[in-house]
């Protein structure tokens, strides 16, 4: 199981135990009384949600050496079951995925399978160089962002319910704001 929770190995073993004991029949995930069984399908779920935030908040930037990088740091271990759907989607590009949180990163080179590798992103040991039109890009977006506002109708609880501000780090959008 992926998710940071300290408990999840009791709530995943004591749901496996019953689930093996035959005491409830038939979905044993709808057995939400037990409170095991409740804190896995809870463990589930807030993991679920995160990948499903960051598919669309996941920001790749092109290096220098034509290198797609996006550098996030997910509450939960996620990487090898987020980088799947951008593998999916980019299979004609070489592009990285760091967790600046536990120090690991999936690595996609074109046309072939991705893979995970333990350790520091090389590329970030020299300074990111992203080419010329990626800073370009990255400033058009945020003279978007900036001109589409309305400040008299800015709402930040809103935008916090929609966008969590862990997310915001790594987004171009909010580079120098806040």
């Amino acid at each position: 199981m992926v998710s940071c929770d300290t408990e999840k190995a009791d709530a995943v073993y004591h749901t496996i135990v019953v689930g093996i004991s035959g005491r409830y029949r038939g979905r044993l995930m709808d057995h939400l009384s037990n409170r095991y069984i409740r804190k896995a399908f809870s463990l589930s779920r807030n993991t679920g949600i995160e990948i499903h935030h960051l598919l669309g908040f996941l920001r790749f930037q092109e290096l220098q050496n034509g290198v797609l990088l996006a550098r996030y740091g997910p509450k939960n271990d996620i990487t090898a079951l987020l980088t799947p759907h951008f593998a999916n989607r980019l299979p004609n590009e070489d592009f990285a995925i760091y967790d600046e949180q536990r120090k690991y990163y999936a690595v996609h080179p074109k046309g072939k399978q991705w893979y995970l590798v333990r350790g520091e992103l090389p590329i970030l040991k020299e300074q990111e160089v992203y080419t010329r039109q990626e800073a370009e890009y990255q400033m058009l977006y945020r003279h978007f962002c900036e001109s589409i506002a309305i400040t008299d109708r800015k709402n930040l609880q809103l935008q916090r319910n929609m966008l969590p501000l862990r997310f915001r780090k790594y987004m171009v959008e909010f580079a120098n704001m806040d």
